[in-house]
């Protein structure tokens, strides 16, 4: 497996992913599957995307997406990592992050966070082995598909973890 940063030509396969997640509802809020055109959008804006490709194939990404648009916020990204359905639990998503995070220094980006389900022992086990702290729940953040859901607040300080 190897990382590099996405282009547009990996659009596709990125939806592809992301729809599994979407479809699993196990990581986002997200229902509506994205299409390529929606994808190919997200690089419009200065924030890093990697994909681990295998043989040639997008198997993972992980994204920054924009956090708040106050000015005195633009150091901190949202990020999310997805990997394809038949390609989890051999450490894609752990590959994606560790090349997101070098990106995210690299741009000038002092922290990353997220919101994880509390039911996603996975991810949430990723990223304290990666050194994201958990700073708290956010009780009833969401329904998905009728039913309320918690999550859990991740965040990584690069200068603090000096990666």
């Amino acid at each position: 497996m190897e990382t590099r940063l996405a282009t547009t030509a990996n659009a596709a396969a990125i939806a592809e992913i992301y729809n599994q997640g979407i479809t699993d509802r196990a990581a986002t809020f997200e229902v509506r599957p994205r299409t390529v055109d929606d994808v190919r959008g997200w690089f419009k804006a200065a924030y890093p995307i990697v994909v681990v490709v295998e043989d040639d194939a997008v198997i993972a990404f992980a994204a920054t997406s924009l956090y708040r648009t106050r000015e005195c916020y633009s150091g901190i990204a949202e990020f999310s990592v997805y990997v394809a359905r038949d390609k989890r639990r051999r450490g894609a998503g752990r590959i994606a992050m560790q090349a997101l995070l070098q990106e995210a220094q690299r741009c000038g980006f002092w922290k990353l966070l997220s919101r994880i389900f509390v039911e996603n022992l996975a991810s949430r086990a990723l990223m304290r082995d990666l050194g994201f702290r958990e700073v708290g729940v956010y009780h009833q953040h969401g329904k998905l598909d009728g039913r309320w859901r918690d999550v859990v607040i991740v965040e990584y300080v690069i200068e603090e973890n000096l990666i």
